[in-house]
């Protein structure tokens, strides 16, 4: 019996990720429990990494945040942790439901950092201000402050 193409194990390899990390069908021939398995384990994994990068946010959902977090990456391929923890803080905060701590840690990226969505974050030249719970956060010249409405900082 001959091996199969390579273009062949290619694809096959292609569906198999598919199926793993952006939640595509399970490709004919894989058992779907263990692909399940095998998903779930990368779930968890994408979700520590993201807490590493965003811990106050991951902080904000406490216990809930593996399951917060597999919610929203479940059909999303990584972009990495980076910018799915910046993702999943912005779509939360489109619904109200991003906690306030995690609203400043995202007001101060937002503010040192330029991130459109599609391409890696760049630092920001320009001045900016981002509002955050009781107060703001100021970038000015590659300096990012949070300014409190009770005077702290």
């Amino acid at each position: 019996m001959n091996p199969p193409p390579a273009h062949d194990l290619a694809a096959r390899q292609a569906e198999l990720v598919a199926a793993l990390v952006s939640g595509a069908p399970v490709p004919a021939g894989f058992d779907a429990r263990l692909v399940g398995v095998a998903r779930t384990a990368l779930l968890r994994k994408r979700a520590g990494d993201v807490a590493r990068h965003w811990p106050l946010l991951a902080a904000g959902f406490g216990p809930d945040w593996g399951a917060t977090f597999a919610h929203w990456a479940a059909g999303r391929p990584t972009q990495g942790s980076l910018r799915d923890g910046w993702d999943l803080a912005r779509a939360l905060a489109r619904k109200g439901e991003l906690p306030a701590p995690a609203a400043e840690e995202l007001a101060i990226r937002e503010a040192g950092w330029r991130y459109d969505g599609a391409s890696s974050p760049r630092p920001r030249r320009l001045p900016a201000v981002r509002r955050a719970p009781g107060g703001v956060v100021l970038q000015l010249a590659g300096r990012v402050r949070v300014l409190r409405r009770d005077g702290g900082s």
